[in-house]
């Protein structure tokens, strides 16, 4: 028996059942559409962010950072000033020592002895230009200014005291080591005023940079960023960290209209799938109904209720709702993917390579593991199946079990039964567990793969920290819509099996169409006859027919019993006469007027029927006994109750008539029959038909209910199916059937007379 609730299996014809379902799906092509669409923007949208992102913590990185390049041009300036040919050209305008007679006869005539001696022992003792250059500064300060006077240099006076000053810099084995003793005039004429981001910085700057420069023993950025306080100004505000707030501003509304957008587009999406899914549910629920009502009785003999059921409900919210879920993942996946492999490829290749080449490798891993735990699951449902069913079989036979004490067996095939189920639930989860670690594994492997090789990449300046940052994003929707594609294609799977079943239903053959049937019989104004003429009929899939060549004539008012044990086609033919089937061959006649001839509606009105099986839906009593019959008044309903002994019962209820009936109420199995019988004798029909109708009231009830059938059935036409024969002694006529046709008829008392096969099963009910 099929369990409702079960998921659909893989379908037979994946590509049909696709094809089918777009077709299907064609009102709604426009929606779906715009779904799409909106799915594709968004996914493009997604793929777009990591590079904006890119760009903003490239500018918050130097916000975060000394200007480099600012740095790197004024200490190019600087060295460019001091450089050796701007040196020695400075050099040799500033440092001409004039040794001309006449300069020599002034010192000797103004200075010292003690100044004129060392003079005279200088001139003595210089061999070449540069020894003189160095010995220079030995000479007395008096001398100096009269063989090195101040002079103007590019409107600066330069003094004695600065050349010396500049003189022993410039001799000096590391002039940049002693520049804090250069003098400011000097300072003048090396260094030009310089302009770096509106940021003016003028000479003695430059000199001061130079200076704090000089005493930074290491290179590196922690002692590089200690010395940025003790710089000038000018140079602090051009080389400092400084935020690019106007690019980071324009960047960051970007992404924030970016994200916006995506968002927007997700939920247009996602509205209008669900519009399509719950939309297209809807109309195959409606066009299941109305099939449902064209499908022959032979369809529903040969498939279970649950089965059909599952159809209806299960089937139909699994393709709504995995329809919903798939089809828009499946091309947002797939645009993700195609997209992030394209835009890592156009940021940096070997980046690109590196993220994709780390993330296969964890899928691998993990294609393997899954492929593993597959015979798990498989094994899984079968001894599911196994259990449940070894379960239902002993409750269901449990009186059974408890008298043969078959208690201990019962238990231990539930036990190995048990076991099964979980040693391969145990074995199933813990290897299908695994994929969010995997997942994980694979997210983590390629951030870490992408780190050291953009680390290295960083390292000799061919990307940027914001590559990293955008291929760290890029890892993530790498392997996202791998997984997608995967859930996706799963779930396209379930709405292929689904839709195949749903498709299957919708595409059973119909009952014959009835438009071209135009005679009519009014319930009012037939008389009652009824007549069998060699009528034939054979189940499907049977190789014998049922009924075989069966010819009855039944006159109005009759009240014909039908009896025969069980397959002898005594309902069959019940079924024939309300046109439930199409009879082979013969035909069925009421007054006169074939039923080939009728439709089904209008001979359906002609009969009231009441059935062994009890029907009975959650409502009043009254709208259960006039159910589909809007006029009949409450004096006609509570005298039909009281001919069939309804009438006390009903008024011991709280609510009486209005009482209403669930399927937890203790109503008992008779009580439950009466008021089909009563529901049966409200419908003023020519025809009635009586299968097993009172088999689940007792002797005392059946004697009432009899009596008052007796008297609904006065000058109507009834057709009595019964196994219990003491019911139908008073019929007009007695059918006896076997093997589908008639053995003998009669009333009871010929029929006992004849000790024929009725005899035999009317005397079979009190052998013990």
């Amino acid at each position: 028996m099929p369990r409702r609730g079960r998921k659909p299996e893989k379908a037979k014809n994946f590509k049909g059942s696709m094809l089918r379902l777009f077709k299907e799906l064609k009102p709604f092509k426009t929606l779906i559409i715009l779904g799409l669409t909106m799915s594709i923007l968004g996914s493009i949208l997604s793929i777009l962010a990591p590079n904006k992102l890119s760009d903003l913590v490239d500018e918050i990185s130097k916000g975060l950072v000394i200007n480099t390049e600012n740095l790197e041009n004024i200490a190019t300036n600087v060295q460019t000033s001091l450089s050796e040919e701007e040196m020695k050209q400075i050099f040799e305008k500033l440092i001409q020592v004039d040794l001309s007679d006449e300069k020599i006869k002034q010192v000797m005539q103004t200075t010292s002895a003690e100044e004129q001696q060392q003079f005279q022992s200088f001139l003595t003792n210089q061999k070449d230009p540069k020894e003189m250059l160095n010995n220079l500064p030995t000479l007395p300060i008096a001398v100096l200014k009269i063989i090195l006077p101040a002079s103007p240099y590019e409107e600066t006076v330069i003094s004695t005291e600065d050349k010396l000053a500049f003189l022993k810099i410039a001799t000096s084995p590391d002039p940049s080591k002693e520049i804090g003793g250069l003098p400011n005039a000097i300072a003048n004429v090396i260094f030009k005023e310089i302009k770096i981001d509106d940021n003016r910085i003028s000479a003695l700057d430059q000199k001061e940079f130079l200076e704090v420069m000089a005493t930074l023993d290491n290179k590196d950025q922690a002692a590089l960023y200690a010395k940025i306080d003790e710089m000038p100004v000018s140079i602090k505000k051009a080389v400092e960290p400084k935020f690019a707030e106007e690019i980071i501003k324009k960047i960051v509304i970007f992404l924030i209209a970016l994200y916006i957008c995506s968002a927007i587009f997700t939920y247009i999406e996602s509205i209008s799938m669900t519009i399509v899914s719950n939309r297209f549910a809807q109309n195959l629920r409606s066009r299941i109904s109305k099939k449902i009502n064209k499908l022959p009785l032979k369809y529903f003999d040969q498939n279970s209720t649950g089965d059909i059921l599952s159809r209806v409900t299960n089937d139909v919210d699994t393709i709504s709702q995995s329809m919903n879920q798939s089809i828009s993942s499946l091309v947002s996946a797939i645009t993700l993917f195609l997209g992030t492999i394209f835009m890592m490829f156009i940021t940096n290749f070997i980046m690109a390579f590196t993220a994709i080449i780390s993330c296969l490798v964890g899928f691998g891993f993990m294609t393997v593991i899954l492929s593993k735990s597959q015979k798990y699951f498989n094994q899984r449902q079968k001894y599911l199946g196994e259990l449940n069913g070894h379960i239902e079989q002993i409750y269901s036979g449990l009186n059974v079990v408890k008298v043969y004490n078959g208690k201990k067996q019962a238990n231990e095939q539930f036990d190995i039964l048990n076991d099964k189920v979980y040693d391969a639930n145990r074995k199933s989860q813990f290897l299908s567990g695994l994929m969010m670690p995997i997942m994980n594994f694979i997210g983590n492997f390629g951030y870490v793969a992408v780190c050291i090789v953009g680390a290295v990449l960083t390292m000799k300046g061919n990307i940027t920290f914001g590559v990293i940052v955008a291929f760290m994003t890029y890892v993530r929707l790498f392997t996202s819509p791998l997984s997608q594609i995967g859930q996706a294609m799963t779930s396209l799977q379930t709405v292929a099996a689904a839709g195949e079943r749903v498709f299957e239903f919708l595409d059973e053959e119909e009952m014959a169409n009835q438009q071209e049937l135009t005679k009519y019989l009014a319930k009012d104004k037939v008389k009652g006859d009824i007549q069998f003429e060699n009528v034939f009929f054979t189940y499907a899939g049977n190789n014998e027919p049922t009924i075989k060549n069966f010819n009855v004539s039944v006159k109005s008012g009759q009240k014909i019993a039908i009896v025969g044990p069980t397959g002898a086609g005594k309902t069959t033919m019940v079924n024939l006469l309300m046109k439930f089937y199409d009879i082979d061959k013969g035909d069925i006649k009421i007054d006169g007027v074939s039923t080939k001839e009728l439709t089904r509606e209008n001979l359906h009105s002609l009969f009231t029927m009441v059935l062994q099986d009890t029907w009975l839906f959650e409502g009043t009593i009254n709208e259960n006994i006039i159910y589909n019959r809007p006029n009949v008044s409450q004096k006609r309903v509570q005298e039909v109750c009281q001919f069939v002994g309804l009438d006390h019962f009903i008024k011991t209820l709280p609510k009486g008539y209005d009482s209403i009936i669930t399927e937890n109420d203790n109503i008992s199995a008779g009580q439950r029959q009466l008021l089909t019988i009563a529901r049966g004798m409200i419908e003023d029909a020519p025809f009635l038909i009586l299968d097993e109708a009172t088999s689940n009231v007792d002797t005392r009830t059946e004697e009432l209910v009899q009596k008052a059938m007796d008297k609904l059935m006065e000058g109507r036409t009834s057709f009595i199916i019964a196994h219990r024969l003491s019911t139908i002694k008073n019929a007009d006529l007695i059918l006896v059937m076997k093997d589908g046709n008639i053995i003998e008829q009669g009333c009871h008392e010929d029929l006992m007379k004849q000790n024929g096969f009725y005899a035999q099963l009317y005397n079979s009910q009190f052998e013990l």
